[in-house]
Formats: structure tokens, C-alpha cells, sequence
């Protein structure tokens, strides 16, 4: 086989590309690990946790998952209600704080005091802050720096992740 400039030059792309994933792969491990090192008021062995949750809502909330864009019920919430994780049930945002950020997930701009914790994520090449329930650690979504008046932040937020109680009065 004759080595040929190209055939270098491919082989070359190809393993880099295959480092950068798997550098990012560990990265994104390493985040959660952080998460998972945090002694959490509720937890549960794995197999609880997938007794408990739906497929979808383990992807999520135990596995750092994302859900589609636009695919969560939740955005069309507009009520005056409380959101609450749905590893363990703790308010997380109270719907006065919801806002529509057009990027297909839930958004809050503040959560509940001591509600949620937060850790550094370098998935996917890029630097952002996820978001976990500070009760379960259960992974919620991300925080960025874009949103609205009071706090600037945005809050997006996997809606799988959570569910709504309606207030009572």
C-alpha cells in the first residue's frame, strides 16, 4: 500500500477526531462524578432510581441527558404554580419566574433559595454551568448569562425533569 499524502493526512484527522470525543466524553463524566461525589439528602441505588422515573426522566436526570427541544408540555405552563423535581419531589421554581426564552425548553431566570446546585460541564467542547437538584442532584438543565432582568441568567431547564403543582390559591 503506498502511503499517499491524503491517506496521512485523513488517518491523522481521523485520530484526532476520535480524541477530541473522547476527551470530551470523560469531561462530561468528570462533571457528573463531581455531582455524584455530593452527598444528597435523598438517594437511591441505580435500580431504584430506574424503578422510580420513567426512561426518559433517568436520561435526564441520572445520566445528564437533554430532551428534544419543544417536546415537554411544560412550556406551555402559564400557570400560577410551583416546579418541582421529579427525582424527589423538592420546589425548584416558582412559576412568577418562568419566562419565554424561544429555545424550545422551560426557562426561569431565579430558583428557589437553595433549590439547585450547580458544577462546571465542558461537553461538547464548550464550558457551561449544569444545573442539579440540590436535594436528589438529579441533572436539570444548564444556567447562562442571556436571560432577563432581575438576574440576567437563564435558567433551561429539561422539562422531563420536572413537574408542576398548581398552586391552591
Amino acid at each position: 500500500m503506498a502511503y499517499t499524502r491524503r491517506l496521512f493526512l485523513g488517518a491523522g484527522g481521523a485520530a484526532a477526531l476520535a480524541g477530541l470525543l473522547s476527551t470530551l466524553g470523560r469531561t462530561h463524566g468528570l462533571a457528573m462524578a463531581q455531582t455524584a461525589k455530593t452527598p444528597f439528602p435523598v438517594t437511591h441505588t441505580d435500580a431504584e432510581w430506574r424503578q422510580l422515573l420513567s426512561p426518559a426522566q433517568y436520561q435526564v436526570l441520572r445520566q445528564a441527558g437533554t430532551e428534544r427541544p419543544y417536546s415537554s408540555p411544560l412550556n406551555d405552563e402559564h400557570r400560577k404554580g410551583t416546579f418541582t423535581c421529579a427525582g424527589c419531589q423538592q420546589d425548584l421554581y416558582a412559576s412568577d419566574t418562568k419566562f419565554e426564552s424561544g429555545t424550545g425548553w422551560p426557562s426561569f431566570y431565579q430558583p428557589l433559595e437553595h433549590a439547585v446546585g450547580e458544577t462546571r460541564d465542558s461537553s461538547f467542547g464548550m464550558m457551561r454551568i449544569a444545573v442539579h437538584c440540590s436535594r436528589c442532584g438529579g441533572h436539570l438543565g444548564h444556567v447562562f448569562d442571556d436571560g432577563p432582568k432581575p438576574t440576567g441568567l437563564r435558567y433551561c431547564m429539561n422539562g422531563i425533569a420536572m413537574n408542576f403543582r398548581l398552586a391552591t390559591t
